[in-house]
């Protein structure tokens, strides 16, 4: 055999190693690559209620918002801030629903806010330190800009939201759309909150809270290109 195609064919060997031990590092990297990926996602997925809960600590302000829905637990939530000397008022706001649709079946319905109204006062609460918001409201953007204009009245002021734990992340993100420049917000989640943050998946309840959420921090996130239909 000559020295050309002794030559060719230890390069035609050496390329066909070559290649061979590529494709084995390409799969070797493809599967750590997958193996990473699916690690991150569980994690991710197990940790999906816990990012959903931002609490801010306790701070006096002007007044605490009961945010509409957790009748009768934001309310009571609401109350012990009072109570405790971190509000000077409770703010409620109206929402539109059901009482729209009780009104149109002429059947009678005080309203949510009635309803904490009568649980801010059994717990407590003076009547002249409850306020109904004017505007009625479809949901927590609603709800936001209505706690924003009642703020233009108090400037500098610190108000107090009482909502859900796992809706405290998306009211944040939200009141950075909507919010008063003039004012600041604390978050608080109601301490009699079902929500089990390291298991959500085991509940249809906890599922649904969980992916309605992220819905809603995914359009605020997009600029709220999705209102609500009233």
């Amino acid at each position: 055999m000559g020295i050309a195609p002794y030559c060719a064919a230890h390069l035609d060997m050496a390329y066909k190693l070559v290649l061979f031990f590529s494709r084995r590092r390409i799969a070797l990297a493809f599967a750590l690559l997958s193996l990473a990926l699916l690690v991150a996602a569980i994690y991710i997925f197990l940790n999906a209620g816990n990012w959903l809960v931002r609490e801010d600590p306790p701070e006096k302000g002007y007044a605490v918002v009961v945010l509409t829905g957790g009748l009768p637990e934001r309310a009571l939530s609401a109350a012990q801030t009072f109570r405790s000397g971190y509000a000077r008022e409770v703010w409620l706001t109206q929402p539109i629903q059901p009482g729209t649709a009780m009104e149109e079946l002429q059947l009678p319905y005080a309203g949510e806010q009635e309803y904490s109204r009568m649980v801010l006062i059994a717990k407590g609460v003076p009547p002249t330190n409850i306020v109904i918001l004017r505007n009625k409201i479809g949901n927590t953007e609603d709800e936001l800009r209505e706690v924003a204009r009642q703020m233009d009245a108090h400037p500098g002021s610190v108000v107090t939201i009482i909502t859900s734990g796992t809706h405290t992340r998306r009211v944040h993100t939200l009141w950075n759309h909507v919010g008063n420049p003039r004012g600041r917000i604390v978050v608080r989640a109601t301490p009699e909150d079902y929500f089990d943050r390291d298991h959500w998946w085991r509940t249809t309840n906890g599922a649904l809270s969980v992916v309605r959420e992220y819905l809603g921090l995914f359009n605020a996130w997009a600029g709220l290109p999705l209102h609500h239909s009233a």
